[in-house]
């Protein structure tokens, strides 16, 4: 194995709050079933870059035929904001990353992500150093599930993608975006509560796997 690809959230930082995703859910009282919001969720507020928070979320809003005040405006916001505040890494995620390095091997992260809200986190913890390629769906234009995102890093990578496995806790946007690019993929299920053949529980188990 010569290169890693990883997902953030979830799989080497913990959200501050729990799943924002799902609060940002029940907040708007989305009537669309979970996963079709979180698909379309994404591609609105992720792929590109805003003035502000607010302004993503207004045109969440917009998106969504919602009328939303400035009260829930605020609200999101401040819940975003307290994510990225209050987030730390696994107890184990800078001592792999380093093991990773340490062994040659070249890591990628690769996050759907609106802006500035895991920048001011990597920097934090000082965890951008153990990366040799980061790429943001908000800077790309693109999401975790369409191929060409992890096409791109892979390319930046210098590797071939025979080489890859990607990381990720999420089956849908981790684990098949990877499959879609021809990439190999194992999931992380810290709480070791879902079926998948490929599956570690903890960021520990890869120095087995690679």
């Amino acid at each position: 194995m010569k290169g890693i690809i990883f997902d953030f959230w979830g799989t080497l930082v913990e959200n501050g709050t729990y799943s924002p995703m799902k609060q940002t859910y029940n907040i708007l009282r989305i009537r669309l079933p979970f996963s079709k919001f979180v698909v379309k969720f994404e591609k609105i507020f992720m792929t590109k870059k805003f003035a502000s928070k607010a302004d993503a979320f207004k045109e969440v809003c917009k998106e969504f035929k919602i009328n939303a005040n400035d009260f829930i405006i605020d609200k999101l916001v401040g819940l975003w904001n307290k994510n990225m505040l209050l987030a730390k890494p696994y107890d184990e995620t800078e001592d792999i990353l380093k093991k990773l390095k340490e062994k040659g091997i070249k890591l990628a992260l690769v996050s759907n992500s609106s802006e500035q809200s895991i920048e001011p986190v990597l920097e934090k913890f000082n965890l951008a150093q153990y990366f040799d390629v980061i790429l943001y769906s908000f800077e790309e234009g693109l999401l975790k599930m369409d191929k060409e995102f992890y096409e791109k890093a892979v390319k930046k990578l210098g590797v071939n993608k025979e080489d890859v496995i990607v990381v990720g806790d999420s089956i849908q946007s981790d684990i098949k975006g990877a499959e879609n690019a021809g990439l190999k993929a194992t999931l992380i299920d810290r709480r070791n509560t879902r079926e998948f053949p490929d599956k570690i529980v903890d960021l520990k188990e890869l120095l087995e796997v690679i």
